[in-house]
């Protein structure tokens, strides 16, 4: 079986974990493929070593590919890296005897201005662009007008996307394997301030209402800017992130050992 390696390359630890990972891979018969640099077509599976961040750039590539990621966490708290360093050994053991259970996680897609299509697991985040300054954002669901927003900006998150942004805005932690979409407010300034949990096939237009621009990112990476008037659509996306787990754990637990919980 060949393994693409996507490493974060600006930290010590994970770079020497990812020698070591190559060492023992390589040992039990395992095929690493492409470099630093590129993601091979030829491999079968993506690992990620480092915390979340990284995680999500494996996920991009892995989705173009048609492949799962397999995740270990070097980072923080790294909700979506359920692989631990010391597990190396028992987690690629696994792997060789196809023990290794797929998990698959729902996606969101952003339609922007000119039809281009961006797909995202985590969030969709449309937010102001002048710190100084709120925008004002018109949410429309399933076609019928909700709300206007005077904000810092909206979050669009999947369930598995509730434990980043929209997390730390407020928002609930909703277990991954839910297939849902919640939209969040930052910093409201108006008497609704909550998150709604939605139904995962809604559709969302979230429209610029004054002449202040935003920006629209996907999962972290800027993809583009809104002026007045402009509007993006969120909908569920078409294809479904596709991930290997070693054990089965519940989300109340897994929510309790990243957040060392007594």
């Amino acid at each position: 079986m060949n393994l693409g390696l996507v490493v974060h390359a600006l930290r010590p630890e994970p770079k020497a974990f990812a020698a070591r990972f190559t060492e023992v891979a390589t040992a039990l018969g395992f095929g690493i493929v492409g470099d630093d640099s590129a993601v091979s077509d030829q491999a079968e599976v993506l690992v990620a070593i480092g915390g979340d961040g990284t995680v999500l750039a494996a996920n991009r590539q892995a989705m173009e590919l048609d492949i799962p990621v397999l995740a270990f966490n070097l980072g923080t708290i790294g909700f979506l890296a359920e692989a631990e360093a010391d597990d190396l050994e028992r987690v690629l053991a696994a792997l060789q005897k196809g023990e290794l259970a797929e998990r698959t996680r729902m996606t969101l897609a952003a339609t922007l201005p000119g039809g281009r299509v961006e797909t995202g697991m985590n969030d969709i985040v449309v937010e102001k662009i002048h710190s100084q300054r709120l925008v004002s954002l018109t949410a429309t669901i399933d076609g019928d007008r909700f709300l206007t927003y005077r904000a810092d900006g909206l979050v669009a998150a999947t369930s598995t996307g509730s434990t980043a942004y929209s997390f730390s805005a407020g928002g609930p932690l909703v277990d991954p394997s839910i297939d849902a979409i919640l939209l969040t407010p930052v910093a409201a300034h108006s008497l609704f301030g909550r998150t709604l949990v939605l139904d995962a096939q809604a559709v969302i237009e979230i429209r610029v209402d004054a002449d202040r621009p935003v920006r629209v990112s996907v999962d972290g990476l800027e993809s583009g800017s809104l002026s007045e008037g402009d509007a993006v659509e969120i909908r569920k996306g078409s294809r479904r992130a596709r991930f290997l787990t070693l054990d089965e754990a519940s989300f109340a637990a897994t929510v309790k050992r990243k957040f060392r919980l007594p």
